[in-house]
């Protein structure tokens, strides 16, 4: 792809409050490939192995520094399948930027010292008790590998932090008090919910699923009050836990949770979360296309133009001045928002 150059007529249509001074998160997917079989996720089903490398970022070296990236998250496909984890980390360590390790937890314990020297904190994915977990990630044994994974990371690291998040869904709806039972015995710092996607083409899905996979993973109205049910236990039976942020989630998003099934039933109007994750963050996908977050489509690609150019490119910027947030429909249906404020940084 040939690096565009404005024409002086399309940079005068394009406000100069589209255009992005700083990008304090970079989410890095890092492997193509998956160990689990998520039923909620067609990552797995990628067959083609590919992975970003520590060159491949080299030339983009300038444009992080420029725009001030503080804080890599590296996920996948699964970071841990990389073969050369330690050469991609060290080349984002030396730019003084936070590493987050987005995992399945599989390889944690393969991968502990690795893990507990490399990376600032890590979230691994946790969708119930064993039962629960390894039914949904069809790994026979996934739960007990991550169990003995933490343990291990934690022998390295005593401090790093370790969280985990859960992906609400038909087959754990009616478990997430017994989750975060599960989540302290573990051994994790805390737990954070959010819904099942349904409908995006996000997580190597070519196409929209149909209404037949929807079914699988979202939640019938019967259903979707139980859920509602479970959420006010978890809030009233874990009030200590929602005040300490072991459960990272305030009893307001908990409640967002069940919304995002009636919506998608269509018995209530979509309303978007707060969100600045196009103005604050971009997603890199393992073919070098950018994406503003993970729902939206790309907005170029840094195989043949640098971080910079791509995120303030043409199509990034008048993507960023077209989208009202409120009344996107993409943004009215997402799971997974960030509002970012720059006290953070």
């Amino acid at each position: 792809m040939p690096v565009l150059h404005e024409t002086a007529a399309a940079s005068s249509l394009i406000r100069p409050a589209s255009t992005i001074a700083s990008l304090p998160i970079l989410i890095l997917n890092a492997h193509s490939l998956c160990n689990c079989r998520c039923v909620m996720c067609d990552i797995w089903k990628r067959e083609k192995k590919e992975q970003i490398r520590a060159e491949d970022l080299e030339r983009h070296r300038d444009s992080m520094q420029k725009l001030g990236v503080r804080h890599v998250v590296l996920t996948g496909g699964e970071p841990l399948l990389h073969n050369d984890l330690a050469a991609l980390c060290n080349f984002l360590r030396e730019q003084k930027i936070h590493l987050t390790l987005l995992t399945t937890g599989l390889l944690l314990l393969k991968r502990a010292e690795e893990v507990a020297a490399l990376f600032d904190d890590v979230i691994a994915s946790i969708d119930g008790p064993e039962e629960i977990h390894n039914g949904i990630r069809r790994i026979k044994g996934a739960y007990d590998l991550i169990r003995r994974g933490v343990t291990a990371v934690r022998s390295h690291n005593p401090s790093l932090p370790m969280t985990c998040r859960t992906t609400v869904q038909k087959a754990n709806h009616r478990h997430l008090l017994v989750t975060v039972d599960a989540v302290k015995e573990l051994g994790l710092d805390s737990v954070s919910f959010l819904a099942a996607d349904l409908t995006s083409e996000a997580f190597n899905r070519p196409l929209l699923w149909p209404g037949e996979k929807q079914s699988q993973i979202g939640l019938t109205n019967d259903e979707t009050t139980a859920l509602e049910i479970e959420i006010e236990l978890l809030i009233q039976r874990y009030e200590t836990d929602i005040r300490s942020k072991f459960i990272v989630e305030s009893p307001a998003k908990l409640r967002r949770i069940p919304r995002h099934f009636r919506q998608h039933l269509g018995q209530i109007h979509p309303e978007a979360p707060a969100c600045n994750a196009p103005w604050v963050s971009a997603v890199v996908e393992i073919d070098g296309s950018v994406r503003p977050c993970f729902f939206h489509r790309s907005i170029g690609n840094i195989t043949a133009s640098t971080l910079e150019e791509v995120v303030n490119g043409i199509a990034a910027r008048e993507f960023r001045q077209s989208l009202d947030v409120t009344t996107n429909a993409t943004c009215q249906r997402c799971v997974c928002s960030l509002n970012y404020r720059q006290s953070q940084q």
